[in-house]
């Protein structure tokens, strides 16, 4: 009789989990980061709030943000489709912080 490994304990199960705990703690990271950053340029160019005041409020956002990526991220149906979704979110939010310089605001 063949031995069969189980589903659970196999190692692409542990490297499915340990990719979604980096995507959680890394990419959810990364994510909040970057939309924290772009939300206070965005803010401040457009004069709806104060320096200080943007930051504090899209900080208080990004702690939101960072809960609800890691939640999402087990959430999700594939580690891969975690990393693609995180990855197409940041993506705007690095072009838009690239292209609008910090020293403009």
């Amino acid at each position: 009789m063949k031995h069969k490994p189980h589903p659970v304990t196999g190692w692409r199960y542990r490297l499915a989990v340990a990719s979604r705990v980096l995507a959680a703690l890394l990419g959810g990271y990364a994510v909040a980061a970057l939309i924290s950053a772009a939300l206070t340029v965005l803010l401040l160019q457009t004069g709806m709030a104060t320096r200080p005041q943007a930051v504090v409020w899209t900080s208080l956002l990004s702690f939101a943000l960072y809960a609800a990526a890691a939640i999402w991220v087990f959430a999700t149906r594939s580690a891969t489709r975690a990393w693609t979704v995180l990855c197409a979110v940041a993506a705007p939010c690095a072009l838009l912080l690239w292209r609008w310089p910090l020293g403009a605001a």
